[in-house]
């Protein structure tokens, strides 16, 4: 339907048949973090051998169970500090499952852009709430930074996700960050919590992850302000009355 038409809805005379396939076109990937281009490959490199009987479904479960582990990893570092480590290794295996899941599926040219969009985001969401439960219990991090950190998160997926349907755009990164980069920030912060998990500001002791959550959180606020009116004003002039 072009711009500017009313669709009517449809007489008793009309048959109305459900389409099975839906014309979906996936919306360009915007990845320009600092590591994309070496990231993509080393993708690659692992797509090309990967074995036959693995799939982009069982990387996906694979990149669930990792980050889900690794909220368990920091629920069990209120009691040992290794948890940490284990936080760190799990990071990893999120990173190879939910990275190499769709490197797979084009590589492969077995693509599933709906189901594919949608499963791999809504497992994120609950990843997420899993990881960051286990961070706030860890004793590492204040839980109400724990809680600002996932509803910081969730906003700016919401603002992505709505860019994607109205402007069919996929923002991945924003400026030189993106997940895996996040993610490897979040390793060497673990490590650095086995050797110095409070620092001095102000003359004051902070937890290093409240300080660290602070900025994450005033980072994806930032960006999301920003996204949100530079999407919102490019969308007016698109759609001018």
């Amino acid at each position: 339907m072009a711009t500017g038409e009313i669709q009517t809805a449809p007489t008793k005379t009309q048959n109305v048949l459900p389409l099975r396939n839906p014309v979906f076109k996936s919306a360009p990937r915007i990845q320009e973090s600092i590591l994309s281009g070496v990231e993509r490959k080393v993708l690659l490199w692992f797509a090309e051998r990967m074995p036959a009987w693995v799939n982009s479904d069982h990387l996906t479960l694979l990149g669930f169970f990792g980050q889900v582990l690794a909220g368990v990893s920091y629920l069990l570092a209120r009691w040992h500090r290794w948890g940490l480590v284990l936080a760190t290794v799990f990071l990893a295996v999120n990173w190879f499952g939910d990275s190499l899941d769709g490197t797979l599926a084009r590589f492969r040219n077995k693509q599933r852009s709906r189901y594919g969009f949608y499963v791999d985001h809504m497992i994120d969401t609950f990843a997420a709430f899993a990881m960051m439960g286990g961070l706030a219990c860890s004793g590492y991090v204040h839980p109400y930074v724990a809680l600002g950190m996932l509803i910081s998160f969730l906003m700016l997926s919401i603002e992505v996700y709505l860019t994607t349907y109205t402007i069919g755009k996929f923002q991945l990164s924003y400026g030189i960050f993106g997940p895996t980069e996040i993610r490897i920030l979040l390793g060497i912060g673990n490590i650095a919590l086995l050797y110095r998990p409070m620092v001095h500001i102000f003359g004051l002791h902070h937890r290093l992850f409240d300080v660290g959550g602070a900025i994450a959180i005033a980072g994806m606020g930032l960006m999301l302000i920003v996204s949100s009116i530079r999407h919102t004003a490019q969308l007016y002039r698109e759609e001018r009355v």
